[in-house]
């Protein structure tokens, strides 16, 4: 469902509802973790407003990612999907042309919602066809206007 980086929070929801949180975690590299007790947290931002107001600016954003999420899972092919996931990795990563991908093929595969048969074949397309050029786990985004294109159509048009 999500890749959680450096800084990011994880399982804040069930902080508000006071039901588990509906999905699990694992690390793909070494990390630290820091766990809140929900009472005494609860406690913390009744007393600072401005906490309370960056957590609602952080929910606000994960539910606008999420959204994107179902947006691009229901109404895009794979390639769409595929050109939209590699396009936010690049602004992600700060490199307007390259990619690094720290996440397994199958891993990337079942973020985008399909086999990895299926990802393989819209790599091997976008290759084909000059958009990207793919090196171990660096992805180079050859023809970025056409990737864009295929992110905001969905689907293959030329």
């Amino acid at each position: 469902l999500h890749i959680v980086r450096e800084g990011d929070t994880i399982g804040a929801v069930p902080v508000f509802s006071g039901k588990s949180f509906p999905a699990n975690a694992r690390a793909v590299t070494k990390c630290h973790l820091l766990f809140f007790n929900r009472d005494a947290f609860i406690r913390l931002i009744t007393h600072q407003p401005s906490l309370t107001m960056n957590i609602l600016a952080l929910l606000a954003a994960r539910l606008r990612e999420f959204t994107v999420q179902v947006e691009n899972l229901s109404l895009k092919e794979i390639p769409g999907r595929l050109a939209s996931c590699l396009l936010g990795l690049a602004r992600e990563q700060g490199n307007r042309d390259r990619v690094e991908l720290n996440i397994s093929k199958l891993q990337l595969a079942s973020l985008l919602g399909t086999g990895p048969e299926s990802l393989s074949r819209a790599l091997g397309s976008m290759k084909s066809r000059k958009l990207i050029e793919e090196k171990g786990s660096t992805i180079r985004l050859v023809n970025r206007a056409l990737l864009e294109e295929l992110a905001e159509k969905g689907k293959n048009t030329r």
